[in-house]
């Protein structure tokens, strides 16, 4: 028997698969053979459209409101230990009391850092904001799909996790107004070039120069902590606060695998599914193999390995405590319309309040269309 499955583009993406499946086929018999794509079409790529020529999909949680719509992947059986879940990251595949994908790797966004460097590490983002904001050397990416992701994390620091609030307002004018002043603040003690940066660009640049000292917030690679990855390792730490608030809310990320309506073995496919998830392949081939695991034991127990507790103990209170942004139809579109007008936030400095009053504008647009 052979299957097709369908991942990412990073050897956090596609080698623990990878790897998984071989031991998988030494046990069951069963061959796995596995495509990658962009990190951008990860976020974009149709699902139903996968759905036709693969068995398995590994795909981004806010999909499952058009996954439930489409029918394009089986509902799986739900997980068996609750207890696993780290930040949501289970929950955040379950739409209309079903569950359409397991969670195989857990991601939010956290802050990171060079410690060989020994930079002053920033507690509140007000920090950011005052006159000697350049000693901490951030680097931040600001590419649209980031920079829009950080102001829903920046809201949620202060209270407004409750993403729409209402039929006209996507967030709070207060609320957003302060994560836009975070962002124009953060752009302005950068490169321009932070606009078109992604993550993994950012912790290249970290782990590879001595330029920058930190990145105050970004999607989390344990990739990075590893010695020997990259010339310098990157340790990781709780994201900034936001003043008055006690605890950050980063927005999750990760991964889900999920299985094709359209598959001709289902029984195996699910198999397969349940088992790459499972704690003993998590904590052992799949984080072996470059992988970055979703279940909470993993990451519990990873804190005392000195090879990746940089990572796994440094950014473990942000992401157990992460919270999961909408999944309904209309979102990824209006995400995709809010994308296309951010860089002209920070490069032609439009005020903070026209901005927000856009967002809401295509919130409210895309709201209605539903």
């Amino acid at each position: 028997m052979k299957l097709r499955g369908m991942t990412w583009d990073h050897p956090r993406g596609f080698d623990p698969v990878v790897a998984a499946s071989e031991v998988f086929r030494a046990e069951t018999g069963v061959e796995i053979v596995w495509d990658k794509r962009s990190l951008q079409a990860f976020a974009d790529a149709p699902i139903a459209e996968m759905a036709e020529r693969y068995d398995f999909i590994v795909l981004d949680h806010p999909h499952v409101g058009q996954i439930a719509e489409t029918g394009a992947l089986l509902s799986l059986p739900m997980p068996q230990d609750a207890s696993a879940s780290l930040g949501g990251s289970a929950e955040s595949y379950f739409w209309n009391g079903k569950c359409w994908a397991y969670a195989v790797d857990a991601a939010c966004q956290m802050a990171a850092y060079r410690p060989d460097l020994g930079p002053d590490l920033p507690r509140h983002w007000e920090d950011f904001l005052g006159g000697e904001a350049a000693r901490f050397r951030p680097l931040t990416p600001l590419l649209p799909v980031d920079a829009f992701d950080m102001l829903m994390t920046l809201v949620a620091g202060r209270g407004g996790a409750v993403m729409p609030v209402g039929p006209a307002h996507f967030v709070s004018d207060d609320n957003g107004l302060y994560a836009l002043g975070v962002l124009r603040a953060l752009y302005n003690l950068g490169p321009d070039e932070q606009v078109d940066m992604n993550p993994i660009g950012a912790l290249e640049v970290l782990s590879t120069t001595d330029d920058f000292a930190l990145s105050p917030c970004l999607f989390g690679y344990v990739n990075y902590a590893r010695p020997g990855f990259r010339p310098h390792p990157v340790g990781y730490f709780d994201l900034p606060l936001c003043a008055g608030h006690s605890r950050a809310r980063s927005i999750l990320g990760g991964a889900g695998i999920g299985v094709s309506a359209k598959t001709r073995h289902p029984e195996a496919a699910i198999g397969f599914a349940q088992w790459i998830t499972s704690p003993e392949v998590q904590s052992g081939v799949y984080l072996d193999n470059n992988g970055q695991p979703a279940n909470r034991h993993t990451w519990l127990a990873q804190a005392e390995n000195p090879a990746v507790a940089g990572f796994f103990k440094g950014g473990f209170h942000t992401i157990d405590n992460a919270w999961t942004r909408p999944r309904d139809i209309w979102f990824l579109d209006f995400v995709d319309e809010v994308c296309a007008i951010m860089p002209d936030f920070f490069r032609r400095a439009i005020p903070e309040e026209q901005f927000l009053a856009r967002i809401n504008q295509l919130y409210h647009h895309h709201l209605c269309e539903a």
